[in-house]
């Protein structure tokens, strides 16, 4: 099974390819471009040095959210227009349980966080088992004292992994709430966890693929406090 994986959900963007669980290549940026810019032209590269083809591929996987509204969109409409294109089944995956894979060398509890602003965070917790990711937990909007007050139930120390690693650890370190970290190369989510997530998910047909924000956007958020304040008037 040739998995074509991409990652966008994010600041980073990164591309790869996963032949029966082993990485084949992987191409990684976190330049600050915009990913419609970037995803396409790094999947090109990437298939031609390693002498393979669309065709070639068996399941096109992205990380379906939670994370940027924009960044995930990107994202579909990438895997979207392949799959039709070349009448490829696809998968989308959670981007919390693809960062946890990025865990699987500390073992131990696997605390996924994304800042998703206003004090909050995505969250996802995972047990490694048999070097696999094992979820604890739904994907969630939480706050960080939330998170605080759900991680004293559990005896060991958190691995912190994903973009919302710093400001969590921050917040933990002011609160005198022990943590741990991966090292700084696996922090960022990437292509490779979110094809090591597809792994056994059966692909769908492009339609079926749709974005799991997990919370409204600013702009509808706005429009509902607007809304609410006219009521109230």
């Amino acid at each position: 099974m040739l998995t074509l994986a991409f990652e966008s959900s994010a600041k980073a963007a990164s591309v790869a390819l996963v032949r029966d669980g082993e990485l084949v290549a992987q191409s990684f940026q976190c330049s600050g471009l915009t990913h419609s810019k970037t995803l396409l032209p790094m999947a090109e590269d990437m298939l031609k040095n390693t002498d393979l083809s669309l065709r070639d591929i068996d399941l096109i996987a992205c990380a379906h959210g939670p994370g940027s509204f924009t960044g995930i969109r990107i994202g579909i409409a990438t895997v979207k227009g392949l799959a039709w294109a070349l009448e490829k089944p696809c998968a989308g995956v959670s981007t919390l349980e693809a960062m946890a894979w990025n865990g699987v060398s500390t073992g131990g509890l696997i605390c996924a966080v994304m800042d998703a602003r206003r004090n909050q965070v995505y969250n996802a917790l995972f047990r490694i088992q048999d070097g696999i990711p094992v979820r604890l937990t739904e994907d969630r909007a939480i706050s960080l004292e939330e998170l605080r007050r759900d991680l004293e139930s559990f005896d060991d120390n958190a691995f912190l992994v994903g973009d919302g690693t710093r400001i969590t650890a921050e917040y933990f370190s002011a609160s005198h709430i022990p943590w741990r970290t991966v090292p700084s190369n696996l922090t960022m989510q990437s292509a490779w966890g979110v094809a090591m997530a597809a792994q056994g998910k059966k692909g769908g047909s492009a339609d079926a693929l749709l974005p799991v924000y997990l919370r409204l956007s600013q702009a509808e958020r706005e429009r509902q406090e607007r809304l609410s304040k006219q009521a109230n008037a």
